[in-house]
């Protein structure tokens, strides 16, 4: 009975460390994450190292109600609207659904989304897009679900832009600043959008920029591999240094730009009209139009850092 007992205890044994060695550690769940932090319009969203939501900033139609969502692995806001990724490639949405732009719920497979101003992209796993708008789609922007072989989205204020697996870039929607004539772009491994511009990265670690330079917002030229991460604002585009600072191309109404103190800066959120970024402390800063409280996030602590 004795030997009985001991060869019990010695299969449990085993069994409890396999059981260990295949539980995902609190590192490996990171890798799934792809941001911890996200801007709309008027609103602010983060991502908490226990997996809750907070938001704060303006709310009429709900775009702040996601502090029961779970799982999730990605999100970003639009203009009255917030949409999440959850780690089974499913998606959910909260906020003003006019344009039908939270019509995501039959979604699977999808591994990326992008949140435009009133519309909602998602990438799936074969390469192929699908896209919650109007049926009107008076932008135009359902043609993006006829693409195939897209590595990464973009979603801007009324466009849409996708890179192919070759390097190539796609776009449809509003093209009245050129921020679609992406025709000729290759060698690209990243995109941005932002409200008439579109930033794309090269796989040399150049930028390149099409669409509106009003503001100065395409002048990246010069950015090369030591931004490690962008964004596209409304009218400024904004980069992430290896060393922690942050860089910013063009100008903003509402003083978005005023980031020359920051340090110690481990992810950007570029929106409209403010900027927001994640220290490596889990702590939050934010600069530009705080008209809806979007950045009063100083109190905010315990950020997912990746």
């Amino acid at each position: 009975m004795k030997t009985m007992r001991s060869i019990f205890a010695v299969l449990m044994a085993v069994a409890i460390l396999v059981l260990a060695g295949c539980a995902a550690k609190p590192e490996d769940k990171k890798e799934n994450i792809q941001n911890t932090i996200a801007v709309g319009y008027g609103h602010t969203l983060g991502l908490k190292s226990d997996g809750t939501m907070v938001a704060i900033g303006f709310n009429d139609d709900g775009q702040r109600n996601v502090q029961e969502w779970s799982d999730i692995v990605a999100f970003g806001g639009g203009a009255y609207h917030t949409v999440g990724l959850k780690k089974d490639g499913t998606v959910v949405a909260v906020g003003n659904n006019e344009s039908w732009q939270c019509d995501v719920s039959e979604w699977t497979d999808i591994t990326a989304i992008a949140v435009g101003y009133y519309h909602t992209v998602g990438l799936k796993k074969d390469g192929t897009v699908v896209v919650a708008t109007d049926m009107e789609d008076y932008h135009g922007n359902r043609a993006a679900a006829q693409w195939t072989d897209i590595v990464a989205i973009a979603a801007g204020y009324y466009h849409t832009v996708g890179v192919k697996s070759d390097g190539t870039v796609v776009a449809v929607g509003y093209n009245d600043q050129g921020q679609c004539d992406v025709s000729e772009l290759t060698d690209v491994v990243s995109v941005a959008a932002g409200f008439t511009h579109t930033v794309c990265r090269k796989r040399d670690g150049s930028f390149v920029s099409v669409g509106s330079n009003d503001n100065g917002e395409a002048d990246i030229t010069a950015w090369g591999q030591e931004v490690v991460s962008y964004g596209a604002g409304g009218y400024n585009t904004v980069g992430l240094k290896a060393d922690g600072t942050v860089v910013i191309a063009g100008v903003g109404e509402y003083s978005q730009a005023d980031v020359a103190d920051w340090t110690d800066i481990n992810q950007i959120a570029v929106g409209c009209n403010h900027l927001v970024g994640l220290k490596k402390d889990g702590t939050v800063v934010a600069a530009g139009d705080n008209i809806y409280g979007q950045c009063d996030i100083d109190k905010w602590t315990d950020i997912l850092v990746k």
